[in-house]
């Protein structure tokens, strides 16, 4: 399977991390999502209420790192370096991860108002730094020349995190406070989903005609489940609190027909990592594509069984997590162990 074999390309060669690079902060989203997917769990609310307090204090520790050591220079060089660039995606979604994990979890320690309160301003910055990612990081890919790979749907995920998140804050407004945060869903929801829907067909055809580039790289493929299941937690969650007619139909049919799609990718991820692996699979930050994208993917399945109670989805959900916690422990392990 000659198309399988990693192929060298500059564009995609894992090059020397910057000593705190926005890719770090995927361990938040990794962690949170341990977290939140593990809300719907049964018999895991505690442990999963723990998870979540210690992605809270790695959050903070990251941002207040972030503060001492980016400057404006930083930035710049970071966002100059179009494998780097991609990781920009990060920050965002691990500042709502955390927020929803208050909603779902910490109101239980800290109390519904606290939890509101620490959600609507995760939920506020990371909504608006992701739209800037999704715009400002895509504007800097044209006429770059670089070959597409999964890292490129990094920055555009934000938004269906926001879709997401927002459903959930959505529940705690009324009247036309409810309408109009549930349209600007909608809205996040669109952002995403139709900038992943032009980024996929470029990520296939390039691997398809140039292989898969370094090895470090193949983990970038499970980012593809990111927007996934991340738009069928959103569609199914702004079910619940209807504002539109055919919200609830809409949920099922987008969330199972893309559940399907999703199915389908964890086979191709899965086979291509494997072979990877068998060859040698250096460990890179990358490894935490692994964990996010898996974990959204649990909470679609967790909400299409909360919209169609099936012993299917609530069995693979169980599966799926299983698969996640364990991506998630070696992961985090070989992060702290820097190999």
């Amino acid at each position: 399977m000659t198309a399988l074999a990693p192929q060298p390309h500059r564009a995609l060669e894992v090059r020397r991390a910057a000593p705190f690079g926005p890719n770090l902060f995927a361990s938040v989203m990794g962690t949170g999502i341990v977290a939140t997917a593990g809300a719907a769990m049964p018999g895991l609310h505690t442990a999963a209420t723990f998870v979540w307090a210690l992605d809270a204090a790695l959050l903070v520790f990251l941002v207040g790192a972030a503060l001492r050591r980016w400057t404006w220079a930083t930035v710049r060089e970071q966002l100059a370096d179009p494998v780097m660039a991609q990781f920009w995606g990060a920050p965002p979604m691990a500042l709502m991860t955390v927020g929803t994990g208050a909603l779902l979890l910490g109101r239980d320690w800290i109390g519904l108002p606290a939890a509101l309160a620490v959600d609507w301003t995760l939920w506020t910055a990371g909504t608006l730094l992701g739209l800037a990612t999704s715009v400002l990081v895509p504007l800097r890919m044209i006429g770059s020349g670089e070959r597409a790979f999964g890292g490129w749907l990094m920055p555009v995920v934000p938004p269906m995190v926001s879709a997401a998140s927002g459903a959930l804050l959505a529940q705690h407004l009324d009247g036309a406070a409810r309408q109009a945060m549930v349209l600007g869903c909608y809205a996040l929801f669109g952002v995403s989903l139709f900038a992943t829907v032009v980024i996929v067909p470029q990520i296939w055809q390039r691997l398809v005609q140039h292989g898969l580039g370094a090895a470090s790289t193949v983990p970038t493929l499970w980012i593809v489940l990111g927007p996934l299941g991340q738009s069928i937690t959103a569609a199914n969650l702004l079910a619940g609190v209807p504002v539109l007619p055919g919200q609830g139909a809409f949920g099922v049919l987008y969330g199972t027909i893309t559940w399907g799609f999703a199915l389908l990718w964890v086979a191709i991820a899965a086979t291509v990592t494997a072979r990877t692996a068998r060859r040698g699979l250096p460990f890179a930050l990358t490894w935490w594509s692994f964990v996010f994208p898996l974990g959204t993917l649990v909470t679609g399945t967790n909400a299409l069984a909360a919209r169609v109670p099936s012993v299917m989805f609530t069995g693979i959900a169980v599966v799926l997590y299983g698969a996640l916690v364990l991506a998630w422990i070696t992961v985090a392990l070989r992060t702290l162990l820097r190999r």
